[in-house]
Protein backbone atom coordinates (compact mmCIF):
# COMPACT_ATOMS: atom_id res chain seq x y z
CA UNK A 1 0.00 0.00 0.00
CA UNK A 2 1.33 3.42 -0.97
CA UNK A 3 0.79 6.42 1.30
CA UNK A 4 0.93 9.72 -0.55
CA UNK A 5 0.83 13.23 0.88
CA UNK A 6 -0.42 15.88 -1.56
CA UNK A 7 0.14 19.60 -1.00
CA UNK A 8 -1.70 22.30 -2.93
CA UNK A 9 -0.88 25.88 -1.91
CA UNK A 10 -3.33 28.60 -2.84
CA UNK A 11 -3.03 32.34 -2.41
CA UNK A 12 -4.68 32.31 1.03
CA UNK A 13 -4.67 28.62 1.92
CA UNK A 14 -2.71 25.37 1.81
CA UNK A 15 -4.78 22.29 1.06
CA UNK A 16 -3.34 18.91 2.02
CA UNK A 17 -4.56 15.36 1.66
CA UNK A 18 -3.35 11.91 2.62
CA UNK A 19 -4.20 8.89 0.49
CA UNK A 20 -3.59 5.18 0.93
CA UNK A 21 -3.54 4.03 -2.69
CA UNK A 22 -6.83 5.38 -4.14
CA UNK A 23 -8.48 5.82 -0.72
CA UNK A 24 -8.61 9.28 0.77
CA UNK A 25 -7.67 9.12 4.45
CA UNK A 26 -8.21 12.79 5.14
CA UNK A 27 -8.16 16.17 3.46
CA UNK A 28 -7.87 19.54 5.13
CA UNK A 29 -7.61 23.16 4.03
CA UNK A 30 -5.33 25.32 6.17
CA UNK A 31 -6.47 28.94 5.93
CA UNK A 32 -3.91 31.77 6.10
CA UNK A 33 -5.32 35.21 6.80
CA UNK A 34 -3.77 38.48 5.65
CA UNK A 35 -2.22 39.09 9.06
CA UNK A 36 -0.32 35.78 8.96
CA UNK A 37 1.01 36.38 5.44
CA UNK A 38 1.78 40.09 5.80
CA UNK A 39 5.31 39.61 7.28
CA UNK A 40 6.50 37.85 4.11
CA UNK A 41 7.75 40.20 1.40
CA UNK A 42 7.27 37.66 -1.38
CA UNK A 43 5.59 34.30 -1.87
CA UNK A 44 8.72 32.07 -1.79
CA UNK A 45 9.45 33.38 1.72
CA UNK A 46 6.24 31.74 2.95
CA UNK A 47 7.38 28.16 2.39
CA UNK A 48 8.73 27.48 5.90
CA UNK A 49 5.63 28.97 7.55
CA UNK A 50 3.36 26.81 5.39
CA UNK A 51 5.53 23.71 5.82
CA UNK A 52 5.21 23.99 9.61
CA UNK A 53 1.43 24.31 9.27
CA UNK A 54 1.34 21.12 7.18
CA UNK A 55 3.49 19.16 9.63
CA UNK A 56 1.41 20.38 12.56
CA UNK A 57 -1.78 19.26 10.82
CA UNK A 58 -0.35 15.79 10.16
CA UNK A 59 0.68 15.50 13.80
CA UNK A 60 -2.82 16.48 14.95
CA UNK A 61 -4.20 13.74 12.73
CA UNK A 62 -1.81 11.24 14.36
CA UNK A 63 0.05 10.53 11.14
CA UNK A 64 3.75 9.65 11.26
CA UNK A 65 5.46 11.07 8.18
CA UNK A 66 7.95 8.17 8.25
CA UNK A 67 5.18 6.05 6.71
CA UNK A 68 5.06 8.16 3.53
CA UNK A 69 5.82 6.58 0.16
CA UNK A 70 6.01 9.90 -1.70
CA UNK A 71 5.04 13.56 -1.45
CA UNK A 72 3.50 15.48 -4.35
CA UNK A 73 3.08 19.22 -4.62
CA UNK A 74 1.10 21.39 -6.97
CA UNK A 75 3.33 22.22 -9.93
CA UNK A 76 4.32 25.86 -10.05
CA UNK A 77 5.01 28.39 -12.77
CA UNK A 78 8.10 26.85 -14.30
CA UNK A 79 9.46 27.18 -17.82
CA UNK A 80 7.14 25.26 -20.19
CA UNK A 81 6.83 21.57 -19.24
CA UNK A 82 5.04 18.45 -20.44
CA UNK A 83 1.91 17.16 -18.78
CA UNK A 84 2.38 14.46 -16.16
CA UNK A 85 4.85 13.94 -13.31
CA UNK A 86 8.24 15.53 -12.66
CA UNK A 87 10.56 14.61 -9.82
CA UNK A 88 11.55 17.73 -7.85
CA UNK A 89 15.28 18.38 -8.27
CA UNK A 90 17.76 21.14 -7.43
CA UNK A 91 17.26 22.97 -10.74
CA UNK A 92 13.51 23.11 -10.23
CA UNK A 93 13.91 24.28 -6.63
CA UNK A 94 16.25 27.09 -7.67
CA UNK A 95 13.70 28.40 -10.17
CA UNK A 96 10.74 28.10 -7.78
CA UNK A 97 12.60 29.80 -4.93
CA UNK A 98 14.80 32.34 -6.65
CA UNK A 99 13.77 32.82 -10.27
CA UNK A 100 10.03 32.19 -10.69
CA UNK A 101 8.51 33.27 -14.00
CA UNK A 102 5.62 34.72 -12.00
CA UNK A 103 5.14 34.92 -8.25
CA UNK A 104 2.34 32.45 -7.56
CA UNK A 105 1.36 30.36 -4.54
CA UNK A 106 1.56 27.16 -6.61
CA UNK A 107 5.35 27.65 -6.73
CA UNK A 108 5.42 26.63 -3.07
CA UNK A 109 4.01 23.15 -3.80
CA UNK A 110 7.23 21.63 -5.09
CA UNK A 111 9.33 23.37 -2.43
CA UNK A 112 7.26 22.14 0.52
CA UNK A 113 6.91 18.65 -0.97
CA UNK A 114 10.68 18.42 -1.40
CA UNK A 115 11.44 19.58 2.15
CA UNK A 116 9.04 17.09 3.74
CA UNK A 117 10.10 14.21 1.45
CA UNK A 118 13.74 14.90 2.32
CA UNK A 119 12.97 14.43 6.02
CA UNK A 120 11.91 10.81 5.43
CA UNK A 121 14.04 9.86 2.42
CA UNK A 122 11.34 9.52 -0.25
CA UNK A 123 10.85 11.24 -3.60
CA UNK A 124 8.94 14.46 -4.14
CA UNK A 125 6.99 15.14 -7.33
CA UNK A 126 4.89 17.76 -9.02
CA UNK A 127 2.09 16.76 -11.38
CA UNK A 128 0.44 18.68 -14.25
CA UNK A 129 2.16 21.93 -13.43
CA UNK A 130 0.54 25.31 -13.95
CA UNK A 131 3.17 25.65 -16.71
CA UNK A 132 2.04 22.68 -18.83
CA UNK A 133 2.34 24.04 -22.36
CA UNK A 134 0.52 22.34 -25.25
CA UNK A 135 -0.35 25.42 -27.27
CA UNK A 136 -0.47 25.20 -31.02
CA UNK A 137 1.91 27.57 -32.87
CA UNK A 138 -0.95 29.74 -34.15
CA UNK A 139 -2.11 30.33 -30.56
CA UNK A 140 1.24 31.85 -29.54
CA UNK A 141 1.23 34.76 -31.97
CA UNK A 142 0.44 38.33 -30.83
CA UNK A 143 0.57 41.68 -32.60
CA UNK A 144 3.86 42.48 -30.87
CA UNK A 145 6.58 40.11 -32.11
CA UNK A 146 8.54 40.46 -28.88
CA UNK A 147 5.51 39.30 -26.87
CA UNK A 148 4.57 35.65 -27.39
CA UNK A 149 1.61 34.04 -25.65
CA UNK A 150 2.53 31.34 -23.16
CA UNK A 151 0.56 28.65 -21.35
CA UNK A 152 -0.14 29.39 -17.68
CA UNK A 153 -3.33 27.82 -16.35
CA UNK A 154 -4.98 25.48 -13.84
CA UNK A 155 -3.88 22.48 -15.90
CA UNK A 156 -4.23 19.89 -13.14
CA UNK A 157 -7.93 20.34 -12.39
CA UNK A 158 -8.81 21.12 -15.98
CA UNK A 159 -7.35 17.90 -17.38
CA UNK A 160 -8.76 15.82 -14.53
CA UNK A 161 -12.27 17.21 -15.09
CA UNK A 162 -12.06 16.83 -18.86
CA UNK A 163 -10.99 13.20 -18.51
CA UNK A 164 -13.81 12.60 -16.01
CA UNK A 165 -16.45 14.05 -18.34
CA UNK A 166 -15.06 12.09 -21.30
CA UNK A 167 -15.52 8.90 -19.27
CA UNK A 168 -19.09 9.91 -18.41
CA UNK A 169 -20.01 10.26 -22.07
CA UNK A 170 -18.19 7.03 -22.97
CA UNK A 171 -15.57 8.70 -25.13
CA UNK A 172 -11.80 8.85 -24.97
CA UNK A 173 -10.44 12.15 -23.72
CA UNK A 174 -8.33 12.32 -26.88
CA UNK A 175 -11.50 12.21 -29.01
CA UNK A 176 -13.32 15.01 -27.18
CA UNK A 177 -13.46 18.76 -27.54
CA UNK A 178 -14.15 20.69 -24.35
CA UNK A 179 -14.00 24.25 -23.10
CA UNK A 180 -13.08 24.19 -19.42
CA UNK A 181 -13.30 27.15 -17.02
CA UNK A 182 -11.51 26.88 -13.68
CA UNK A 183 -13.24 29.37 -11.39
CA UNK A 184 -11.15 30.05 -8.30
CA UNK A 185 -9.19 32.90 -6.72
CA UNK A 186 -7.79 33.19 -10.22
CA UNK A 187 -9.78 32.23 -13.31
CA UNK A 188 -8.33 30.50 -16.36
CA UNK A 189 -10.03 28.85 -19.31
CA UNK A 190 -8.80 26.27 -21.79
CA UNK A 191 -9.96 24.48 -24.91
CA UNK A 192 -9.15 20.76 -25.20
CA UNK A 193 -8.84 18.99 -28.54
CA UNK A 194 -6.98 15.83 -29.53
CA UNK A 195 -5.94 15.14 -25.94
CA UNK A 196 -4.20 18.51 -25.52
CA UNK A 197 -4.98 21.96 -24.19
CA UNK A 198 -4.45 23.73 -27.51
CA UNK A 199 -5.37 27.25 -26.41
CA UNK A 200 -6.32 29.11 -23.25
CA UNK A 201 -7.09 32.37 -21.53
CA UNK A 202 -4.64 32.86 -18.68
CA UNK A 203 -5.55 34.91 -15.63
CA UNK A 204 -4.29 38.13 -17.24
CA UNK A 205 -6.01 37.52 -20.59
CA UNK A 206 -9.57 36.71 -19.62
CA UNK A 207 -12.17 37.33 -16.89
CA UNK A 208 -11.41 39.16 -13.69
CA UNK A 209 -11.53 36.94 -10.61
CA UNK A 210 -11.89 37.28 -6.84
CA UNK A 211 -8.38 38.72 -6.52
CA UNK A 212 -7.12 39.24 -10.09
CA UNK A 213 -7.81 41.96 -12.57
CA UNK A 214 -8.00 39.80 -15.69
CA UNK A 215 -7.85 41.47 -19.09
CA UNK A 216 -7.83 45.27 -18.92
CA UNK A 217 -7.53 47.88 -21.69
CA UNK A 218 -3.87 47.99 -22.72
CA UNK A 219 -3.50 51.72 -23.30
CA UNK A 220 -5.06 52.58 -19.95
CA UNK A 221 -2.80 50.07 -18.22
CA UNK A 222 0.25 51.65 -19.88
CA UNK A 223 -0.92 55.07 -18.70
CA UNK A 224 -1.25 53.74 -15.16
CA UNK A 225 2.22 52.19 -15.28
CA UNK A 226 3.83 55.47 -16.35
CA UNK A 227 1.71 57.79 -14.21
CA UNK A 228 4.45 58.02 -11.58
CA UNK A 229 2.02 56.89 -8.86
CA UNK A 230 3.01 53.23 -8.88
CA UNK A 231 6.09 51.04 -9.15
CA UNK A 232 6.21 47.64 -10.83
CA UNK A 233 5.31 45.80 -7.63
CA UNK A 234 2.28 48.07 -7.08
CA UNK A 235 0.96 47.36 -10.58
CA UNK A 236 1.63 43.64 -10.20
CA UNK A 237 -0.40 43.63 -6.99
CA UNK A 238 -3.24 45.44 -8.73
CA UNK A 239 -3.26 42.68 -11.33
CA UNK A 240 -2.66 39.72 -9.02
CA UNK A 241 -3.72 39.82 -5.39
CA UNK A 242 -5.57 43.12 -5.08
CA UNK A 243 -7.65 43.12 -8.26
CA UNK A 244 -11.08 41.77 -9.17
CA UNK A 245 -13.71 41.37 -6.47
CA UNK A 246 -11.22 42.47 -3.82
CA UNK A 247 -10.62 45.79 -5.57
CA UNK A 248 -14.30 46.44 -6.22
CA UNK A 249 -15.92 45.02 -3.09
CA UNK A 250 -13.17 44.53 -0.50
CA UNK A 251 -13.51 40.74 -0.30
CA UNK A 252 -12.34 37.65 -2.19
CA UNK A 253 -15.16 35.52 -0.73
CA UNK A 254 -18.00 34.97 -3.20
CA UNK A 255 -20.26 33.95 -0.32
CA UNK A 256 -19.87 37.41 1.19
CA UNK A 257 -20.62 38.98 -2.17
CA UNK A 258 -23.80 36.93 -2.47
CA UNK A 259 -24.84 38.08 1.00
CA UNK A 260 -24.33 41.68 -0.14
CA UNK A 261 -26.55 40.98 -3.15
CA UNK A 262 -29.24 39.35 -0.98
CA UNK A 263 -29.19 42.48 1.21
CA UNK A 264 -29.92 44.64 -1.83
CA UNK A 265 -26.42 45.86 -2.74
CA UNK A 266 -26.84 46.71 -6.45
CA UNK A 267 -23.15 47.47 -6.99
CA UNK A 268 -22.19 44.03 -5.66
CA UNK A 269 -24.73 42.48 -8.03
CA UNK A 270 -23.32 44.42 -10.98
CA UNK A 271 -19.73 43.38 -10.22
CA UNK A 272 -20.57 39.71 -9.61
CA UNK A 273 -22.66 39.50 -12.78
CA UNK A 274 -19.90 41.29 -14.71
CA UNK A 275 -17.52 38.50 -13.66
CA UNK A 276 -19.99 35.89 -14.97
CA UNK A 277 -20.40 37.95 -18.16
CA UNK A 278 -16.64 37.96 -18.76
CA UNK A 279 -16.37 34.21 -18.07
CA UNK A 280 -19.10 33.58 -20.65
CA UNK A 281 -17.29 35.81 -23.17
CA UNK A 282 -14.12 33.79 -22.59
CA UNK A 283 -15.96 30.52 -23.21
CA UNK A 284 -17.37 31.88 -26.44
CA UNK A 285 -13.93 33.08 -27.51
CA UNK A 286 -12.33 29.66 -27.01
CA UNK A 287 -15.21 27.80 -28.66
CA UNK A 288 -14.14 29.43 -31.92
CA UNK A 289 -10.82 27.56 -31.75
CA UNK A 290 -12.66 24.29 -32.47
CA UNK A 291 -15.17 26.04 -34.76
CA UNK A 292 -17.98 25.63 -32.25
CA UNK A 293 -17.72 21.82 -32.27
CA UNK A 294 -17.82 21.37 -28.49
CA UNK A 295 -18.68 18.16 -26.61
CA UNK A 296 -19.23 20.10 -23.43
CA UNK A 297 -18.48 23.23 -21.41
CA UNK A 298 -17.10 22.39 -17.97
CA UNK A 299 -17.32 24.80 -15.03
CA UNK A 300 -15.12 23.81 -12.13
CA UNK A 301 -13.25 25.32 -9.17
CA UNK A 302 -14.56 26.72 -5.92
CA UNK A 303 -16.75 29.40 -7.52
CA UNK A 304 -18.65 26.70 -9.42
CA UNK A 305 -20.49 26.05 -6.13
CA UNK A 306 -22.24 29.40 -6.68
CA UNK A 307 -25.55 28.63 -8.38
CA UNK A 308 -26.07 32.35 -8.98
CA UNK A 309 -22.79 32.67 -10.87
CA UNK A 310 -23.11 29.44 -12.86
CA UNK A 311 -26.69 30.20 -13.90
CA UNK A 312 -25.61 33.59 -15.24
CA UNK A 313 -22.88 31.85 -17.25
CA UNK A 314 -25.19 29.09 -18.52
CA UNK A 315 -27.72 31.64 -19.77
CA UNK A 316 -25.09 33.02 -22.14
CA UNK A 317 -23.24 29.88 -23.31
CA UNK A 318 -25.74 27.01 -23.41
CA UNK A 319 -26.26 27.60 -27.13
CA UNK A 320 -22.64 26.42 -27.67
CA UNK A 321 -22.96 23.11 -25.86
CA UNK A 322 -24.02 21.33 -22.70
CA UNK A 323 -22.75 22.96 -19.51
CA UNK A 324 -21.37 20.46 -16.98
CA UNK A 325 -20.65 21.70 -13.47
CA UNK A 326 -17.99 19.93 -11.41
CA UNK A 327 -17.59 22.21 -8.39
CA UNK A 328 -14.45 22.23 -6.30
CA UNK A 329 -10.84 21.84 -7.26
CA UNK A 330 -10.62 18.03 -7.52
CA UNK A 331 -6.88 18.62 -7.54
CA UNK A 332 -5.86 16.52 -4.55
CA UNK A 333 -7.20 13.37 -6.17
CA UNK A 334 -5.54 14.27 -9.48
CA UNK A 335 -2.18 14.90 -7.80
CA UNK A 336 -2.36 11.67 -5.86
CA UNK A 337 -3.53 9.37 -8.64
CA UNK A 338 -0.88 10.72 -10.98
CA UNK A 339 1.81 10.01 -8.40
CA UNK A 340 0.33 6.61 -7.67
CA UNK A 341 0.65 5.69 -11.34
CA UNK A 342 4.34 6.64 -11.18
CA UNK A 343 4.94 4.57 -8.03
CA UNK A 344 3.21 1.58 -9.61
CA UNK A 345 5.25 1.88 -12.78
CA UNK A 346 2.21 2.67 -14.92
CA UNK A 347 3.60 6.08 -15.81
CA UNK A 348 7.16 7.39 -16.07
CA UNK A 349 8.09 10.69 -14.45
CA UNK A 350 10.02 13.33 -16.36
CA UNK A 351 13.41 14.74 -15.31
CA UNK A 352 13.30 18.51 -15.09
CA UNK A 353 15.96 20.42 -16.99
CA UNK A 354 16.07 24.13 -17.63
Amino acid sequence: MYKILAINPGSTSTKISLYEDEREVFVETLIHDDEELRPYKNIPDQYKFREEKVLSCLEKNNFNIEALSAVVGRGGILPPVKSGAYKVNDVMLDILKNRPRVEHASNLGGIIAYEIAKMVGVDAYIYDSVAVDELEPIARVTGIPEVERVSLLHALNMRACAIKVANRINKKYEDCKFVVAHLGGGITLSVHSGGKMVDLLSDDEGPFAPERSGRVPGRKLVDLCFSGQYNKNDITKKMRGNGGLKAHLGTVDAREVQKMIEQGDKNAELIFEAMAYQIAKGIGELATVVKGDVDGIILTGGLAYSKLLTEWIKERVSFIGEVIIIPGENEMEALTLGTLRVLRGEETHHEFVE
